[in-house]
């Protein structure tokens, strides 16, 4: 298979820029890398994930799962300075950047590890944020969406970013037969954030 950003150990030479980037309303600055999803700026899909959710309403922390470079944890971290937003990529370089790019944006509430998506974690969350691996195959982003289905709170809510012709549709009927309440909250230029809330 060729390599490419859902790996633990990318192949491709580094190349790291520096970028900044708008994301509601504030301007944030990121390291990013060759070898890391979205090698250049922010995708349309995370920007849109990021200017649409909106934090849980019941406490507890949140989960960044498939982090890259940091755009959604760590806007989600200066969104809820007073929750713990972990950071989550098998990728280790996007884990380095991630690290870096907190320190870069000023975030402490933040805490960055290496795994492959949610296997091994024993904690219980408030809302679980994911611009799910497509790529990995529908297995694995289906996985993902079990093992957050576990790892939630009561009233807990899964957010995600997946275009229409990439399995909306196939994403809302799993989330349904796990037991969310699914709810699309935008849609534009055939991407669609839908929120999954356990009940």
């Amino acid at each position: 298979m060729a390599d490419h950003y859902y790996t633990d150990k990318p192949n491709v030479e580094s190349k790291r820029e520096r970028i900044s980037e708008t994301l509601r309303g504030e301007t944030l600055h990121f390291l990013v890398d060759r070898g890391v999803f979205s090698k250049s700026g922010i995708d349309y899909g995370s920007k849109l994930l990021i200017e649409s959710f909106m934090p849980p309403s019941i406490p507890g922390p949140v989960v960044d799962v498939g982090c890259g470079w940091g755009p959604i944890g760590i806007t989600a971290a200066r969104m809820m300075p007073d929750r713990l937003i972990e950071m989550v990529d098998i990728n280790e370089r996007a884990i380095e950047l991630s690290t870096l790019n907190g320190d870069l944006n000023n975030v402490k509430n933040i805490k960055v590890f290496q795994n492959d998506l949610l296997s091994d974690f024993k904690g219980q969350y408030a809302a679980i944020i994911t611009n799910p691996p497509i790529r990995a195959g529908k297995h694995v982003v289906f996985n993902l969406y079990e093992q957050a289905y576990s790892l939630l709170l009561g009233d807990g809510e899964l957010w995600i970013v997946i275009q229409k012709k990439q399995g909306a549709p196939s994403t809302m009927k799993k989330l349904e037969e796990l037991g969310f309440e699914v709810e699309i909250v935008e849609k534009s230029k055939g991407y669609f954030i839908i929120k999954g809330k356990k009940c």
